[in-house]
């Protein structure tokens, strides 16, 4: 199975556009003020017409009540709602009954104790993202740039689909794959010039790095190394 490459916190047509013409499969559009990527509904709403069919559209929310998800739901039309707060087991089933979405939820990761609340969202969620944990007093949960241990992942016996996050960059995102046996990747920072503003060289090149991963893969399983 193919690699997943998602490209989060987009925010430009022009990076948009960079991002799938490079073969991203998942799009991120950030709903969350505090963060640098935060996207007003109207912007949401040409960004999400022009992503339309090309890539899988995430919309990344933190604690988002309904009236919220519904505004987003009207202008973005996501594919996925991307759960990045502290919802329950029951707001994620409930979020998938009203809006008739698939989730993937995301988990906080320093150490292995972190992995204890996954059996559970597990039963509910489609898909799932581990992120390193935000330092205290950071004013939201990720794009942070910071990198967990991905060795406390090397024993996960996970049947649902997970991707991997969290500073992650075209140098060091095949290590990650190679350490966490991820189906995807997930980047923001990694591929940005500063906070929010997205480097168009850096998001083609995050997506060859991983892209390479694959290429790897089939050699090791070919017997070619």
């Amino acid at each position: 199975m193919s690699l997943l490459v998602k490209i989060c916190g987009l925010s430009t047509r022009e990076t948009l556009d960079v991002a799938l013409q490079a073969g991203a499969d998942m799009v991120g559009f950030v709903f969350f003020p505090p963060s640098p990527r935060h996207l007003g509904l109207e912007t949401a709403r040409e960004l999400g017409k022009q992503a339309k069919g090309r890539a899988v559209k995430v919309a990344l929310t933190v604690d988002a009540d309904d009236a919220t998800l519904e505004n987003i739901v009207e202008t973005l039309r996501p594919d996925i709602f991307q759960l990045h707060g502290k919802e329950t087991i029951a707001r994620l089933r409930d979020i998938k009954q009203k809006f008739g979405l698939p989730v993937m939820k995301v988990l906080a990761v320093e150490t292995a104790a972190d992995l204890a609340a996954l059996p559970g969202y597990a039963t509910v969620a489609d898909r799932i993202l581990f992120d390193a944990r935000a330092p205290k007093g950071a004013t939201r949960p990720g794009g942070l740039g910071a990198v967990f241990d991905w060795h406390v992942m090397e024993k996960l016996d996970l049947k649902l689909p997970f991707m991997v996050s969290g500073g992650l960059n075209a140098d060091n995102v095949a290590e990650a794959v190679r350490v966490t046996r991820a189906g995807g990747v997930d980047v923001s920072s990694g591929v940005e010039r500063s906070p929010g503003i997205k480097d168009p060289e850096m998001i083609r090149a995050f997506i060859r790095a991983a892209r390479a991963t694959e290429h790897d893969a089939a050699l090791t399983v070919a017997g070619a190394r």
